[in-house]
C-alpha cells in the first residue's frame, strides 16, 4: 500500500514534484520533514510496486529511491522506469545503506543518477535534492 503526501505547496506548478520511496516509516518521515522544510512538493510510497505506479501517474522530476524494498528491489524499480518511455527522463537518486563501490556501480547501471548512503547527513541530502530539482 502506498501513501500520498502532498506538501502545502503542491498546487504550485513552478515546483518540481519529488517521489520519496522507503519501506521504513522513520526514514520516510525524516525525508518528508526535510522536504516540507525545503518547501518541496512531494509524494511518498512504501514499496516498489507503488513507486512504479506513482512515477507513471505523477511523473515526478526526482525519485529518492530506497534500494532495499520488500516487494521489488530499488534496482528493479529503476530498471523498469528507465526502460519505460513515459518515465525514462525521471531523475533517480539511490538511497541506501549499501555503500560499496560495486553497489554504486549497480545503481548507476540501473539508471540512478546518484547515490546517498544511510544514515545520511541531512545537509548532504538537502544539497543533493537541490542539485537535481533546480
Amino acid at each position: 500500500m502506498s501513501s500520498q503526501n502532498f506538501s502545502s505547496s503542491a498546487t504550485d506548478n513552478t515546483q518540481s514534484l519529488i517521489l520519496a520511496v522507503d519501506d521504513n516509516e522513520d526514514n520516510l518521515q525524516l525525508i518528508s520533514e526535510l522536504l516540507l522544510i525545503m518547501n518541496c512538493c512531494f509524494i511518498t510510497a512504501i514499496d516498489g510496486e507503488s513507486a512504479i505506479i506513482m512515477a507513471q501517474t505523477y511523473k515526478p522530476k526526482l525519485i529518492l529511491l530506497d534500494m532495499m524494498l520488500p516487494d521489488v528491489s530499488g534496482i528493479e524499480v529503476a530498471n523498469y522506469l528507465k526502460q519505460d518511455s513515459k518515465t525514462e527522463e525521471i531523475l533517480i537518486v539511490a538511497v541506501t545503506a549499501m555503500a560499496r563501490d560495486e553497489d554504486k556501480e549497480r545503481f548507476a547501471k540501473a539508471g540512478c543518477e546518484d547515490c546517498i548512503t544511510k544514515p545520511y547527513i541531512i545537509d548532504e541530502l538537502e544539497a543533493m535534492i537541490r542539485r537535481y530539482i533546480s
